[in-house]
């Protein structure tokens, strides 16, 4: 296999997989419209328009895999829907001329409401917001002839991740030991995705021709609440573990009612408002891959975050 690979978007998901890529002694075309992304002698970082086809084309001319990894530039459906579909057929069709693979980081919202833990074969047709959007974009991913494998993780946790339930809102609180104020239900399971456990099960599927043009669960350890989830990180810091309140849905709701950005977030309030568990067991056998541990996650995390302050 060709061990030269396109990364598009340098967030914690892509600049951890352009990492692991390196690692392993393949090269890695990194493009973000920046020209930003990891230094290393193996990652050639590259500036440019991901929803430019020529651009696209370019970059991954020889490429054997591309990992899209772009986000929204906003946090809404309209946003997501003006944009995503746009860059995600650009990318196809410029990896389909290059005979690669595109390997999708996807979120759980295709799901929808659930109740009870999401299999790979539990529907995927949400039809309000912006689920609705991701359900678009996994058909449109289905219809394509260029080969795709969409991975999906829970609510992201480990080194890099910033703007997450379980990132910069709740590390430095819980280091600090402020009153942790949590979305939902503090007591119900919820499952968390390590990103480095994302990037290589994305790694794992491009790689493995057989996993190609398919939907796969990234590797995730048993749920734990996010009380439990304050707890532990205060235990692997070794600080007191901080009080957990909660703020309440209705006022989430109340607030978005004249706040775009809390409107959208009140939005996915229901994915912490009761068990919201990811079964990734099939996934894990089929690549062979396990979760991190939480407690050795949570200690990479909080390490890391040490690091930047």
């Amino acid at each position: 296999m060709n061990s030269t690979h396109l990364v598009i978007g340098a967030g914690p998901v892509g600049a951890t997989i352009a990492q692991q890529l390196a690692a392993r002694g393949d090269r890695v075309r990194l493009l973000t419209r920046s020209g930003s992304g990891p230094v290393h002698a193996s990652i050639e970082r590259l500036r440019g328009d991901a929803t430019d086809l020529d651009t696209v084309t370019q970059a991954a001319a020889g490429v054997s895999a591309v990992f899209h990894c772009m986000h929204g530039s906003a946090y809404a459906a309209d946003t997501w829907r003006a944009e995503l579909p746009r860059a995600e057929k650009v990318v196809l069709e410029a990896a389909g001329r290059a005979g690669a693979v595109v390997v999708f980081p996807e979120s759980l919202y295709a799901y929808g409401h659930v109740t009870g833990p999401m299999t790979e074969q539990t529907p995927r047709n949400a039809d309000f917001g912006k689920p609705a959007v991701r359900v678009e974009l996994l058909r449109a991913r289905d219809a394509s002839p260029t080969p795709t494998v969409s991975v999906a993780a829970s609510d992201f946790y480990g080194p890099l991740v910033r703007t997450a339930h379980a990132g910069e809102r709740m590390v430095p609180t819980v280091l600090a030991g402020r009153t942790m104020r949590v979305l939902g239900d503090p007591d119900a399971p919820h499952s968390w995705t390590y990103v480095p456990d994302l990037g290589a099960a994305m790694i794992k599927a491009a790689d493995e021709e057989t996993r190609w043009d398919s939907f796969l669960h990234a590797p995730t350890a048993p749920a734990i609440s996010q009380r439990e989830l304050v707890q532990l990180y205060a235990d692997v810091a070794g600080v007191p573990a901080p009080r957990v309140g909660r703020i309440p849905t209705w006022t989430m709701k109340a607030i978005g009612m004249v706040h775009a950005g809390t409107r959208e977030l009140a939005e996915m309030v229901y994915q912490f408002d009761k068990p919201f568990v990811l079964d990734s067991s099939a996934s894990e056998s089929l690549l062979g891959l396990a979760p991190t541990p939480l407690e050795t996650g949570a200690k990479a995390t909080v390490d890391w975050w040490r690091a930047q302050a």
